[in-house]
């Protein structure tokens, strides 16, 4: 049984620990370490068992190593902020424990997301004779499973791959976001981003719109193309697909008061001065905003997932659509977040479930769609994002 070490204690860390101290048979000691100490003795006080606490500054690798050697655990579950990746990392490196986290490094002054600085440390992992597991999350994540399963399962070919991401769900409130502020608006005003015969498209932010009607009584909703980073992991790993591009739902009170914080230079990285101190506007932006985690007993509503797939097998064209559906206040009833934390904690347990339980554990850095994605699968409707899957007339165009 396995002894893990959880860096991060918002909505997804809370999830991750509820999910963990679920499943005692794998998880036998769970420590929660962030920043705030106070954050996770919260969270720890709601779980059904007893586990552990500690304060870490994630960005100190030496802070870090020291509260590694003294849990001594498996492995680190990385669900803090994607600019601590590398230094999670290079802690993991240095004390010898195995890795995972839920999206990719960003460095702090440049929204820029790639996967080139952690897949540069597949030859320190091998050497190590550890494994790390990046983006266990949704999307990336299960997003990359589930299009490692239709090829493995439905197709001999796959053509083109559009993630559709729907937040169907209402908190009621003017402006806020379901994650992490900061993240979430540097993610939607940069430029969007796809995969199309061997090269990267670029367009403006918001530029590329769809409408889609949702399965399960969400209906017809609005998606704009923006740049996700399981595209770069898939083209690479299925370089047969001619085109890959990723969709979010947004609506339109989120868009205008978006577009006026834009225009005011709000949501700018670039760092001010203000009254004799340096301050970024964007994270000045962060602290006026709702924190997300008190967005879950507010939101109802739904959420649904997936990916719609064209590909070829036995000579036929089809297209395959598969996707979870996950509902804001049961996810609320089980582990007090909303269901957009809910979907990024759950495969974050399961990867690690996957590793511990010696199914994905093989030296290296790893993304989802390389392993086999058969457990995998099987666990999400173990643990609470069933899915379903079925085959569509006609194409995403």
């Amino acid at each position: 049984m396995a002894n893990v070490l959880i860096v991060g204690a918002g909505g997804v860390g809370q999830v991750v620990a509820h999910k963990c101290a679920q499943v005692e048979e794998v998880f036998e000691n769970i420590t929660l370490a962030s920043r705030t100490k106070s954050k996770c003795d919260k969270i720890a006080d709601m779980l059904p068992r007893k586990i552990n606490t500690a304060e870490v500054d994630a960005d100190n690798v030496k802070e870090m190593v020291a509260l590694i050697e003294k849990v001594k655990p498996d492995m680190v579950i990385n669900v803090a902020l994607p600019y601590q990746d590398l230094h999670i990392m290079d802690a993991c490196l240095e004390t010898g424990v195995h890795y995972l986290d839920t999206a990719n490094y960003e460095p702090p002054e440049e929204a820029k997301f790639e996967y080139s600085w952690q897949w540069a440390y597949k030859d320190k992992f091998e050497k190590a004779g550890l494994m790390a597991l990046l983006g266990s999350g949704f999307d990336p994540g299960v997003t990359s499973v589930f299009t490692a399963y239709a090829k493995k399962h439905h197709f001999d070919r796959i053509k083109t791959l559009d993630i559709l991401d729907c937040n169907a769900g209402d908190h009621g409130l003017p402006f806020a976001t379901n994650f992490n502020p900061e993240i979430n608006i540097r993610e939607i005003t940069a430029n969007g981003r796809y995969w199309e015969d061997g090269k990267w498209v670029t367009t403006k932010p918001m530029e590329e719109k769809r409408v889609f009607e949702f399965p399960e009584g969400i209906g017809e909703k609005d998606l704009y193309l923006l740049y996700h980073e399981e595209l770069e992991s898939l083209s690479t790993h299925f370089p047969e697909i001619e085109r890959a591009r990723f969709w979010m739902t947004f609506g339109a009170s989120y868009l205008k008061h978006l577009e006026v914080l834009q225009n005011v230079g709000m949501t700018s990285i670039e760092p001010i001065e203000f009254q004799g101190q340096e301050i970024v506007p964007i994270q000045f932006l962060k602290a006026l905003l709702p924190d997300p985690a008190s967005l879950g007993p507010l939101t109802k509503g739904k959420t649904c997932i997936g990916n719609i797939i064209k590909g070829v097998k036995d000579g036929e064209e089809k297209i395959y659509y598969v996707y979870n559906i996950c509902d804001h206040q049961e996810a609320y009833k089980e582990v007090q977040s909303q269901a957009i934390s809910y979907t990024t904690g759950v495969p974050a347990m399961i990867g690690a479930k996957m590793m511990m339980e010696g199914k994905w554990m093989k030296p290296g850095v790893w993304n989802m769609e390389q392993l086999d994605p058969d457990p995998f699968m099987d666990d999400l409707n173990k643990y609470g994002l069933p899915w379903q899957e079925t085959w569509l007339d006609k194409p995403f165009v």
